[in-house]
């Protein structure tokens, strides 16, 4: 006899801190390291703006996962920043989250990073390319990439029905092996392109002639790029219902993986300048900063390599983006503002209502647009969800001053209040620069609010 679907409480804590950590690293190494440089690069026209987008990311970023990790230790349950925003706002505002997370952020970054994964196959299988369509609808036309790229989500939706370990074995295996991929190619850079490809004079000269507020302004709209590629450094806290020792676990796997990650992009792309003129990098075929990188590392087979491995490491990043989220639609699902299924687990502990209208939606995404398309729509909204959250820490610290907190955000108030500036700034910039896009995105979360209305009138009437 099948066994009953059981609720949210019955988790069961089978992911280590190695495991998390791997899910950080995992989540955050997908594509945007090999292809985004090129677009930061034609907007910025300098190497010293180009390193300086990764090195303030990396500072905003790490400013807030040391925020995050008080709250990911005060709440040590499935559903991650949905819970913590509920707990600082109100349902509304998580909603609100929830929502974007479902319709843009989540499904949106496993779109374009399944739209990348394809892109890179077409270094291999020449057919595999945006040009070639394969399905004419009149209204729309489908490419062979696009269909590759869905079948890459449909695939690892299937392997995370079958259990949260074999998801995590998946995801160590694919990040250990990308991790020292790039280790090697940031080694290959240097040694290989000291035997007379490299040069330091790349960096030279490192920045314009004349800084302007225009410059600082399309300094902050290029940071849309090395934002994404640093983004899902949170997903971990969505899955903190079946993270052994959470409290300890959580906050030390936020700070591991995402420094090293941070750490380990700003040298790849000091490797790309030492390597190639900031010119080449703007110029990079379809944006392959990474294929034109290893191309002039190792001649024509060099771009088979790096290829491979960013195939290699979209494909572990989109197990990671897979795996995580649908333990937040179980949170909205427990407080009546989604669908009730994606409330419950399998018998293998597994949400595979939420991973199936995941993969529905993630594979609609696909067909909408392209890569820097989807990656402009979703970065405004991470950003202001990120500023409300880190917000949310000053909230609780007056709200619930009793409240146990095993561990407590490093230089708070300052160094959390820096973020929200920091953050705050390069969102405007973003709009004020990428306007529409950044409209399209907005609205999108927008359009959570009648959602929420419908779902919170349901749920009163269901308990009345």
């Amino acid at each position: 006899m099948e066994k009953r679907p059981r609720q949210l409480e019955a988790m069961s804590k089978k992911l280590s801190l190695f495991d998390s950590t791997t899910i950080i690293m995992g989540s955050m190494i997908g594509s945007g390291i090999f292809i985004v440089s090129a677009s930061i690069a034609q907007q910025v026209k300098s190497p010293g703006l180009l390193i300086g987008a990764w090195v303030l990311t990396a500072i905003i970023t790490m400013l807030g996962a040391l925020s995050y990790g008080e709250l990911a230790a005060m709440y040590p349950q499935a559903g991650g920043q949905y819970v913590y925003l509920r707990e600082a706002y109100g349902k509304r505002t998580a909603f609100l989250y929830g929502w974007s997370l479902f319709s843009v952020i989540q499904t949106g970054t496993i779109a374009a990073v399944g739209m990348a994964f394809a892109k890179f196959l077409g270094v291999f299988w020449d057919d595999c390319s945006s040009t070639n369509i394969i399905i004419d609808l009149g209204f729309k036309e489908i490419s062979l990439q696009q269909l590759v790229a869905i079948a890459s989500i449909v695939a690892l939706t299937l392997v995370n029905y079958r259990g949260v370990k074999n998801s995590a074995l998946v995801q160590n295996i694919f990040t250990v092996a990308k991790i020292l991929a790039l280790v090697i190619v940031v080694l290959a850079g240097l040694f290989i392109g000291m035997n007379g490809i490299g040069d330091w004079g790349n960096f030279s000269p490192a920045w314009p002639d004349v800084f302007t507020w225009g410059t600082l302004g399309v300094f902050g709209a290029a940071m849309t790029g090395s934002l994404f590629s640093s983004d899902a450094w949170n997903n971990i806290t969505y899955t903190a219902g079946e993270v052994e020792n959470p409290k300890r676990n959580l906050p030390l796997s936020l700070a591991l993986g995402t420094g090293s990650v941070l750490l380990i992009y700003i040298l790849v792309n000091i490797m790309y300048v030492y390597v190639m003129p900031i010119t080449e990098i703007a110029n990079a075929p379809q944006e392959r900063v990474g294929t034109a990188f290893m191309q002039k590392l190792l001649g024509d087979s060099g771009q088979y390599w790096m290829a491979g491995l960013i195939m290699l490491s979209t494909f572990g990043c989109l197990n990671g983006l897979i795996f995580t989220a649908p333990r937040a639609y179980m949170a909205m699902a427990k407080d009546g503002l989604f669908f009730k299924k994606a409330a419950n687990l399998t018998s293998d502990g597994v949400p595979k209502y939420g991973l199936t209208i995941q993969m529905l939606w993630s594979g609609l995404l696909c067909l909408s647009g392209q890569y820097n398309q989807l990656l402009d729509f979703l970065i405004i909204v991470v950003l202001i969800f990120y500023i409300l959250t880190v917000g949310g820490l000053f909230i609780l610290r007056k709200k619930k001053p009793e409240m146990e907190r095993p561990y407590k955000a490093v230089g708070y108030p300052f160094l959390p209040a820096l973020y929200i500036i920091l953050a705050v700034w390069v969102s405007i910039n973003i709009i004020v620069n990428q306007t529409e896009n950044s409209l399209y995105g907005i609205g999108i979360m927008l359009l959570g609010l009648p959602i929420y209305y419908f779902f919170h009138s349901k749920s009163k009437n269901s308990d009345a």
